[in-house]
């Protein structure tokens, strides 16, 4: 009973301060998720009160979370508008995947990580957070820009990307051998395409037998579909994150749209959870030792995000100021950042790169309101030129004539 009364007075306070920390963000107008890492830096290894009796459910919230937050994902998006994407906006795509991956391979391989923590932290400065955008083109009131749609079409590639990198990741992470390895990663390589095929021919039989007008039901079958899915992928090595994603893909019109509603709460809370618990398991001590990487790449991969936003914005034909602001906006990293980073961690890959991640996103998270905000006032003035000097008063009213002759006589 003792061990209950503790387990239930730690996670009620854990609880009540993801919601001060929720309510302290929303009034300062920025994203939760620097504050929430931060609690777990506080109450994790080396905090200032480690946690112990709730710890272990944290843990089973915090993956829940992680498949929640994909779901809700995934649910934002049709087949159709996986295609279409995919058949129009891959070049921005390339050229986001090229500019925001190559630094972080480039920094793991300086600092003498190896391949596969290479790959790992690519992933990392790869992907923006679709959370903290869609959160900050609301709040600036740019959701109606020429320019927004470019922004989404970016992230919803970066998405729909991690359908194909979590798996790689994950069998690279399993370090069962070349040979073994090839085999896992074809196996779940082949298990992500099988999903989204079903996804993409067979959504609406899908949508159909989970539809519901019971609440209750649609959110158990919905729950309970992902979750299984979830699992199964786990066992395939796909990721159980992949899978929540692909479901929430599979899934479409109103029942999408009342899952998204019902689930909407659940995902807040246990999202919130992950990133405690991933704050838990980073040593503040082992922060700033990386603290020095962290903001070097923080600040090289903030600038191949706005040039990736200002490329793609001038490929659609937006005007300079909208370019600027598509990649001011680019900037903010997080959730599908400390996803991958979770990943590696779990695996013990490197003990630097969970503290250099957790460092680097709250730089980021932080950062990038701010340059959504101020980068394209920023650009006007730099690349604004100098007036020209207006001509005298006379000559300006003279005839032309005049003009040629005062001209001839001052040379």
């Amino acid at each position: 009973m003792h061990s209950s009364a503790v387990f239930l007075t730690e996670f009620g306070a854990i609880i009540l301060g993801l919601g001060l920390l929720g309510r302290l963000a929303a009034r300062l107008r920025f994203s939760p998720i620097p504050l929430y890492l931060l609690a777990g830096l506080a109450f994790g290894e080396g905090g200032l009160l480690p946690l112990g009796a709730s710890e272990e459910f944290v843990a089973v919230g915090a993956e829940i979370g992680v498949i929640l937050l994909l779901l809700m994902l995934g649910l934002e998006y049709t087949a159709g508008d996986l295609v279409s994407n995919l058949r129009t906006q891959y070049p921005a795509g390339i050229v986001d995947a090229t500019l925001n991956a190559l630094p972080g391979a480039a920094m793991a391989l300086l600092l003498g990580w190896g391949p596969i923590a290479a790959v790992v932290l690519a992933g990392i400065t790869w992907i923006s957070s679709s959370g903290v955008i869609a959160k900050v083109l609301g709040d600036l009131g740019r959701t109606g820009n020429r320019e927004t749609p470019v922004i989404l079409s970016i992230l919803v590639l970066e998405d729909l990307s991690m359908a194909v990198y979590l798996p790689v990741v994950t069998a690279l992470l399993a370090g069962t051998g070349l040979a073994a390895g090839s085999v896992t990663l074809a196996v779940a390589l082949g298990v992500a395409g099988l999903v989204l095929l079903v996804a993409v021919r067979f959504g609406r039989h899908i949508s159909r037998f989970v539809s519901t007008d019971d609440p209750e039901k649609l959110l158990l079958v919905v729950l309970g579909l992902t979750l299984l899915v979830a699992g199964v992928a786990q066992q395939l090595q796909v990721s159980a994150a992949v899978g929540a994603f692909l479901v929430g893909i599979a899934l479409s019109g109103e029942v999408a749209e009342g899952a998204h509603h019902l689930l909407a709460p659940l995902r807040d809370l246990f999202a919130a959870v992950f990133f405690v618990f991933f704050g838990l398991h980073t040593d503040p001590a082992s922060i700033p030792p990386v603290l020095l990487p962290a903001l070097s790449l923080a600040v090289v991969t903030a600038l191949t995000k706005i040039a990736t936003g200002y490329w793609a914005a001038r490929r659609a034909g937006i005007s300079a100021p909208g370019r600027w602001r598509a990649g001011g906006t680019l900037v903010a990293r997080g959730e599908f950042s400390i996803v991958i980073a979770g990943l590696a961690v779990t695996s013990g890959i490197d003990s630097d790169l969970g503290p250099l991640a957790t460092a680097y996103v709250l730089i980021l998270v932080v950062l990038g309101p701010l340059t959504a905000r101020y980068t394209e006032p920023l650009a006007r003035r730099l690349t604004r030129r100098p007036a020209r000097p207006a001509a005298p008063a006379a000559e300006a009213g003279a005839d032309p004539a005049a003009q040629d002759h005062a001209r001839a006589t001052r040379s």
